[in-house]
């Protein structure tokens, strides 16, 4: 029996479809790898074929279009123009080749393929190409030859990141600068890569990298999967950005989008070869429902091969350390969880699962470790599918963290129907640390999907338009902007703090970055102004943001200084819905939390181990925008109780201000 199973008999009823989905990956993986003939890595080297490579004689240029009946390379070399001459060659196995003497094709030449089929032919980008740009007055999306005289030479040569525990900085490249525009690798890499690290983050995820027709998109639209979007620079300076984050130890995670593909024919891979089914679904499944886009046919090898080569692609060529995989949740299912309830293990087990699907994430999690033992994969999945982050030869999918999605959607839930009177500790904590033992999880207040134009972040949702009027230290301030940085600090303590895996922000929430974020688009008009990140806030020591960068840095320290806090076990020592106060304890530290709006405690008391505590953070914090009603500087000791000595604890008497939270360390 599998551990997956065994570790949880509610799964015991399902333990056919389990093991049967685990000897389908290993027959799928044997027929991949002509039964160990070959590591999954070494099959999954398609970039190092397909493509257009340089050798020491000649260009090699490479296509798989099976429907194809001739192919042409047009570009500046031949002034756009069908020639026998850059006629491509049946190859067998639907490939198609040429090769060219170097003196034909040159750097930072611009070129395309003719694809002609039966019937017809189309412009299109070859889909293994690793550059492509836009020419900004046409719009038109080409390939270039990137073949620079001296390719970027990584610096770092081992890097490894640190998990202990992960703190994962969300990032978009584009807007990560403050001006109405968008920003560069260059930029980034200069101006925001020493921030992060000041910060105390161990991790950036960055998001649209693959290149992306629509950057309104967000990256999520993805059209040539091994090309990094040209609109943030050139391929080196990503390079130079993933070098320099890695020498001030911080990872580089991508996230990936392998859940479906941009429609567009084009720029992308609809009807590459003029048929539907090249790399997608033929009929109704062809097409997501809610997403406007293509759905990959993960049962091909020829797909699948095209996807793990795209992991291994930018693991070895760009030195990721890993990929946040995007859209999990509508690659495990048939209906790609649209309205599914997802209440009971029956839902996860119904004939509605991709097994297909499945496979290829698998297969993608045993290759990215193969290739890169140390390499970080967090799955994006909201159905709470079990064994997703369990090991593969457990019976697992084999990814290192799941996102913990459950913990945005109940904040903003409480925030949006609950009065503060109602939020309920023991409700709070249960949130927080509901997860599957075996599986470490990604928690986080709000990621990039609550910032979105439609939603509010955190801070907006609890200020709202009180931003724009009571952010001064020097012009007053009111109750919804009091309550709201009370409330943004505990918020993040609460999820931080119990954690079992990692931690996550995006880019600019950590300062409480003022309203929604929005990408150009026609609807308002093109403009930048919501897809920026207005850093100065942050620096102005004359506004309060800064009190919540401040708390951010500070609480990522604490934990961090205590040795692998994330596997500490999570000890609650006290919780009353009626007094709304909650007290937990891990390793050395205890959290004490009253969401009381109201009412403050004296001698409010609890049992803990015995001994002497110090305050090593408190949201209440003059330094951190808060009252200061406490003296920080006050040791706490236990008082002794003969009924619990015996155990080691005493009643630790602390006073607890309404709508606040601190830490305590035992220091003796």
């Amino acid at each position: 029996m599998l551990k997956l199973i065994k570790n949880d008999p509610w799964l015991e009823p399902y333990a056919a479809a389990i093991e049967g989905r685990y000897e389908y990956i290993q027959k799928r993986e044997a027929d991949l790898t002509g039964n160990g003939k070959i590591t999954l890595s070494e099959f999954a080297s398609g970039h190092l074929y397909f493509g257009l490579h340089k050798t020491e004689t000649s260009w090699i240029f490479r296509e798989w279009a099976p429907n194809a009946t001739a192919i042409y390379m047009i570009g500046d070399f031949n002034g756009w123009q069908k020639t026998e001459e850059f006629r491509l060659q049946p190859n067998g196995n639907g490939e198609w080749q040429i090769e060219l003497p170097l003196d034909k094709i040159k750097h930072h030449d611009l070129y395309k393929l003719i694809v002609c089929w039966n019937g017809g032919e189309g412009e299109r980008i070859p889909a293994w190409t690793t550059r492509v740009v836009q020419d900004y007055q046409t719009h038109i999306f080409s390939a270039q030859v990137w073949d620079p005289v001296q390719p970027y030479e990584f610096r770092t040569k081992k890097f490894k990141p640190d998990t202990n525990p992960l703190l994962i900085y969300e990032c978009h490249i584009g807007m990560a600068v403050e001006d109405e525009r968008v920003g560069t690798y260059e930029e980034f890499r200069i101006n925001v890569l020493p921030r992060i690290k000041e910060d105390g983050y161990n991790a950036i995820q960055i998001m649209a990298i693959q290149e992306h027709p629509y950057y309104g998109s967000f990256g999520y639209h993805v059209s040539s999967f091994f090309a990094a979007s040209s609109r943030f620079g050139t391929p080196d300076e990503l390079k130079h950005l993933i070098d320099d984050a890695h020498a001030m130890g911080i990872a580089v995670i991508m996230d990936i989008v392998h859940s479906h593909a941009v429609k567009n024919e084009k720029e992308g891979l609809g009807r590459f070869d003029g048929s539907y089914t090249q790399y997608f679904h033929g009929g109704s499944r062809r097409e997501h429902p809610a997403w406007d886009s293509l759905i990959f046919d993960y049962g091909k090898s020829q797909v699948v091969h095209f996807l793990l080569s795209n992991c291994k692609f930018w693991l070895e060529e760009y030195n990721f350390d890993g990929f946040r995989f995007d859209g999990v949740t509508s690659m495990l299912y048939y209906s790609h969880g649209l309205g599914d309830n997802f209440s009971g293990y029956d839902d996860y087990y119904n004939g509605n699962e991709d097994d297909d699907a499945i496979c290829y994430l698998t297969l993608a999690n045993k290759l990215i470790h193969e290739v890169r033992p140390n390499a970080i994969t967090i799955a994006e999945e909201v159905s709470g599918m079990p064994g997703l982050a369990t090991k593969i030869k457990d019976g697992g999918y084999g990814f290192d963290y799941r996102m913990a999605m459950n913990i945005p959607d109940y904040w903003i839930k409480i925030i949006k129907e609950r009065k503060d009177e109602d939020w309920h500790p023991t409700s709070i904590f249960w949130e927080l640390t509901n997860r599957r033992e075996e599986e470490k999880t990604i928690s986080y207040a709000e990621s990039h999907d609550q910032a979105l134009v439609g939603d509010k972040t955190i801070i907006f949702r609890l200020i709202d338009s009180d931003m724009y009027w009571y952010m001064s230290k020097h012009y007053g301030s009111s109750y919804a902007t009091d309550r709201g940085i009370a409330l943004h600090k505990m918020i993040r303590l609460a999820t931080a703090s119990t954690i079992n895996g990692g931690y996550l922000n995006f880019m600019g929430n950590e300062f409480g970055h003022p309203e929604w974020v929005d990408f150009p688009r026609e609807g308002n008009g093109w403009s930048h102004k919501y897809a920026r990140r207005q850093w100065w806030l942050a620096d102005n020591k004359d506004l309060r943001y800064h009190h919540l960068g401040d708390f951010d840095k500070a609480m990522l320290s604490l934990l961090k200084s205590e040795k692998k806090f994330e596997q500490t076990p999570i000890i609650r020592l006290w919780d009353k819905d009626e007094d709304q106060v909650l007290a937990y304890m891990r390793g050395n530290l205890i959290f004490v939390f009253s969401f009381n709006p109201s009412q403050s405690f004296y001698d409010y008391g609890f049992l803990a181990p015995e001994g002497k505590y110090q305050v090593v953070l408190d949201t209440d914090s003059l330094a951190f925008g808060g009252n200061g009603l406490t003296d920080d500087s006050i040791e706490h000791f236990t008082i002794h109780d003969e009924l619990y000595h015996k155990d080691g604890k005493g009643w630790l008497k602390l006073y607890i201000p309404a709508r606040t939270a601190f830490v305590l360390r035992k220091i003796d």
